[in-house]
């Protein structure tokens, strides 16, 4: 079996997905914050598309 070993990049963008889900959640039912929101769920999305695409293609 061939073990691929994933860039730091890669593990990069994994932690701006969970940082992004967590910073959402935390300001959906806790801020009124929706313009932050909208921001922080943006780039959660971003990064994940990123992510999935980047590991379609190189791995």
């Amino acid at each position: 079996m061939i073990m691929t070993e994933y860039p730091v990049t890669w593990y990069g963008l994994w932690f701006v997905v969970s940082a992004c889900g967590v910073a959402a959640w935390y300001l959906r039912h806790f801020t009124q914050r929706v313009q932050a929101l909208r921001l922080v769920a943006l780039t959660g999305v971003a990064s994940m598309l990123t992510l999935v695409l980047w590991t379609w293609m190189e791995f």
